[in-house]
């Protein structure tokens, strides 16, 4: 009779990792950089808007890929092309 090894009850459960990869995320490069925009103005409406969802919202970091400086630049120059009228506060 042959004893069965752990690895061989795992494999058979399907609980062996047996050939998996474990899942890598790319880093998003942030639009900013890759253009080497050093000034975010305000009044470029149309950058501003590529970093606002559909529901009108702000983008997080997570999703854009800015860093933090970029973030915080970013929602101030928002916030005064919405106060301005140039972008709408929603959608």
């Amino acid at each position: 009779m042959a004893r069965n090894t752990d690895f061989e009850s795992d494999e058979r459960n399907g609980k062996g990792n047996k050939g998996m990869r474990t899942a890598t995320r790319r880093r998003r490069v942030s639009r900013l950089s890759a253009e080497k925009i050093d000034y975010i103005d305000y009044k470029d409406v149309k950058l501003l808007q590529s970093f606002i969802a559909e529901n009108g919202k702000i983008m997080p970091r997570r999703l854009t890929g800015v860093t933090a400086w970029q973030q915080r630049k970013l929602s101030e120059a928002i916030k005064r092309a919405r106060s301005l009228a140039l972008l709408p506060y929603t959608k």
